[in-house]
């Protein structure tokens, strides 16, 4: 699900695990990137997180700056910037095709579908057993 206005944003929906990221890209002179309407550096506090939100545009080597603005819900802070991360990716190839193949390398494009599994009646988790007794 991608759009296009007349504004000239460009936006694309991210998800990984329960987290979904609604990212919109506008060209600017100065750069930003805001999630949820903080600054990035807020509100993914560790440098990692940081850097797995923001690695489309780096590793994508688009020279161009954006205001990137980030409305995201659902999951973990992890899965919140791999969201960011995936939303992004597809936001940059909708703008120009060139990168495509740089990120889908990098495995930016693919939707990481894998979900925790339900835990089952009778077992501890979603597959470890009681510890068997024989009496």
């Amino acid at each position: 699900m991608a759009t296009e206005t007349k504004n000239r944003y460009i936006e694309a929906v991210g998800r990984r695990k329960t987290a979904v990221a609604r990212v919109r890209i506008t060209p600017a002179t100065k750069a930003s990137f805001t999630v949820n309407d903080k600054d990035v550096k807020e509100y993914f506090t560790t440098p990692d997180l940081q850097v797995i939100a923001e690695e489309a545009i780096i590793k994508g080597e688009v020279g161009e700056k954006f205001s990137v603005s980030v409305h995201v819900v659902g999951g973990g802070i992890h899965g919140q910037a791999e969201a960011i991360r995936h939303g992004l990716s597809r936001t940059l190839v909708l703008r120009d095709e060139e990168v495509k193949n740089k990120l889908k390398k990098l495995g930016f494009l693919k939707r990481d579908s894998r979900q925790v599994e339900r835990k089952k009646f009778g077992l501890k988790k979603a597959r470890k057993a009681p510890t068997w007794s024989k009496r």
